[in-house]
């Protein structure tokens, strides 16, 4: 037959664990320093073992002139134990389950060179119902001539909602003229990289010499670039239409 020890450990008890359990099962009662003897284990070790069988239910005590005198509980206590490690298991599977989810987020990040990069945002901002951006340069216009005229009317015809938040040195930006758009003015805002947020996608883009286009794909980092959009927007200002 399999020792007692090793099947008190397959039933969830540590290897001292077991062994102090095993030795209060044979002497009925005994103080720590006795048990720590017989149990052949370091005095202190042996307290800590038995203040976790304790927390477990499965040691007692009683103060017999002023000692402590230790005892192990029925072990049908073991049961409840593993009742209760059911439980949390239980209640820790749905939550491991939400962490694979979290690590199996579809994400790729693509870096571009040149104008063909931005070319590529656009097509997949098509793709979208809304579109947030802050840092707008209207240097798309620019690099982008010929194309925004054709890009501008597949915006128009998908129905894209935008909204933008822009330093008040680029309001002349064709953008806010689009039907969809609605832009505000933001002092703090002023860099020359253009932060595009729709979907799951998040597009970062330097028009000066060269272009650079960086298009990450990622629900968590699109969320959290979009949530610090809605900080902002909450504190630019809407133009003032003249009379």
């Amino acid at each position: 037959m399999e020792p007692f020890e090793e099947r008190l450990k397959r039933a969830g008890l540590t290897g001292n664990e077991a062994k102090i359990y095993l030795e209060l099962l044979k002497r009925g009662e005994i103080n720590g320093s006795e048990l720590a003897k017989k149990a052949g284990l370091d005095r202190s070790l042996t307290y800590t073992v038995l203040n976790n069988l304790i927390d477990k239910g499965l040691v007692g005590y009683v103060m017999k002139e002023k000692i402590r005198v230790y005892r192990a509980t029925d072990p049908q206590n073991l049961l409840t134990n593993l009742e209760q490690r059911e439980k949390d298991v239980k209640k820790l599977i749905p939550d491991l389950k939400t962490i694979e989810k979290l690590a199996a987020i579809p994400q790729a990040v693509t870096v571009y060179e040149g104008k063909e990069g931005l070319k590529v945002l656009f097509e997949d901002i098509f793709k979208t119902k809304e579109l947030v951006f802050f840092g707008g340069t209207g240097r798309s216009y620019e690099v982008l001539r010929w194309e925004m005229p054709h890009f501008e009317e597949k915006i128009a015809k998908g129905s894209c909602k935008i909204r933008g938040i822009m330093n008040k040195k680029y309001s002349a930006d064709k953008i806010k003229l689009l039907p969809s758009a609605e832009v505000r003015f933001l002092e703090g805002v002023d860099s020359d990289a253009t932060t595009t947020i729709f979907g799951d996608t998040v597009g970062i883009h330097v028009l000066l010499e060269k272009p650079l286009v960086i298009i990450m794909k990622n629900k968590v980092i699109a969320e959290g670039y979009r949530n610090y959009f809605e900080f902002m927007w909450r504190s630019a200002k809407r133009e003032q239409k003249s009379k």
